[in-house]
Parts: C-alpha cells; structure tokens; sequence
C-alpha cells in the first residue's frame, strides 16, 4: 500500500485529506506542490491538470478534488468509518460538506484569515473591506451551519464524520482570528463542537503553521 499525497502543506484542502488519512492511522508520503507558484510543474499538472491541490495516488491510481479523496480513502479503508450509514444523516453530511465549500471556504480562509491573520504575521496591513465582507460572509455561513449542525457530538450526529474533518480544517484557520473567535462564540453548537474538534489529535498532528504566502 502507497499512498502519496501531494499538496501545499498551508492548503486547508491538503489539511482536510491530512485529518483523514491521520484519523485512519494511514501512513503516507508527502508531497509539496505550491500552486500559486509562477509555474506548477509539468509532472503534477498530469496528476492534476487544473493545477490546484490536493491530488493523492494510490498504488498508482491518482485522484484529485478533495471531496472524492476523502471519500475513496473512506471507503478504501473502512475502518475508523467516517461516513454515516444513515441516508439522513450521510446526507446531511454531503450537505454540509457542500455548504462550507460553496459559502464558508472564501470567508472565512481567504478574506478573515488572510486579512486578520496572515497579513499581519507578514508584517503587512489587511485589507479593511475586503476583511468586513469575509466577516459578513463568514456570519452567513456560520449561522446556516449552525442551523445544519446536530445537537449531538458531532456535525452528523453521535460519530465523527468527513463533514467535521472538512469544516475543521477551515476553523482552525478562521478561529485564529479574534474576530472570527467572537463569531464562533455567539453559535452555541458550532462553539461546542470546535471546543471538541479542536483537542484531538489529529489537529495537532496535522498543524502546518502559518503560511508564508497565501492561504
């Protein structure tokens, strides 16, 4: 079994396919490929002819789109499950999934954690407006994931699931954030539930720090 992942350690998508494959206890090999770099090379562009990240190759079959590589290395090693064999609940699941990749993603990695955070780490100034839309947008999709959220452990209900691992990974960056701290903190479950993502291993395991170039 070879499993080789291939992406830019500061990615929240590379982190995302990191949480799983570390929650399976998978070992795997890494791969940095920088994507806002002036040229991406030739050999990842067959992998990934779009040239973003994450790709993983397994035992020579090679995948791209995060979505479809947590969900083959799921169903490629079963065991911890981290889909729900409900249809309410998996389907819950996709949905969430759907939501914090349409609506969450922007807001709260490229617009709050870029323009609060990682600018000024730089030791260069955010951008005012373009940080008050992200938290604008960020409100949004907090309050919609709020209302998706179950009252249980986790997203989906009593088990840990992809949807935890996707949405945590985007957290991780947007909480760094006092602001985005402040708007974790007014939603009930979605607070409980970062407090209890937020100590597991695997987020401490998969940790890139911050990231010297964008997000």
């Amino acid at each position: 079994m070879a499993l080789i992942l291939h992406g830019y350690r500061y990615s929240v998508y590379v982190r995302i396919v990191r949480l799983v494959l570390t929650e399976k206890a998978l070992a795997y090999d890494q791969v940095e490929v920088n994507p806002f770099a002036t040229e991406v090379p030739e050999a990842y562009l067959a992998l990934h002819p779009f040239g973003r990240v994450p790709a993983l190759v397994h035992d020579g079959f090679p995948l791209y789109e995060t979505g479809a590589i947590t969900r083959y290395l799921d169903r490629a090693f079963p065991q911890p499950s981290l889909q729900p064999q409900a249809p309410r609940r998996l389907a819950r699941m996709d949905q969430i999934i759907a939501v914090v990749d349409a609506y969450a993603y922007w807001p709260l990695v490229r617009q709050v954690f870029v323009h609060d955070v990682v600018r000024p780490h730089m030791g260069t100034a955010g951008d005012a407006a373009e940080l008050e839309k992200g938290l604008e947008g960020a409100a949004r999709a907090l309050d919609a994931l709020e209302a998706l959220a179950a009252p249980e452990t986790w997203l989906t209900g009593p088990d840990l699931s992809l949807a935890d691992l996707h949405l945590g990974a985007m957290v991780a960056y947007f909480a760094q954030s006092a602001r985005g701290t402040e708007l974790l903190a007014a939603r009930p479950r979605l607070s409980t539930w970062w407090q209890r993502f937020k100590v597991r291993p695997s987020v401490a395991a998969t940790e890139p720090g911050l990231p010297i170039t964008q997000a």
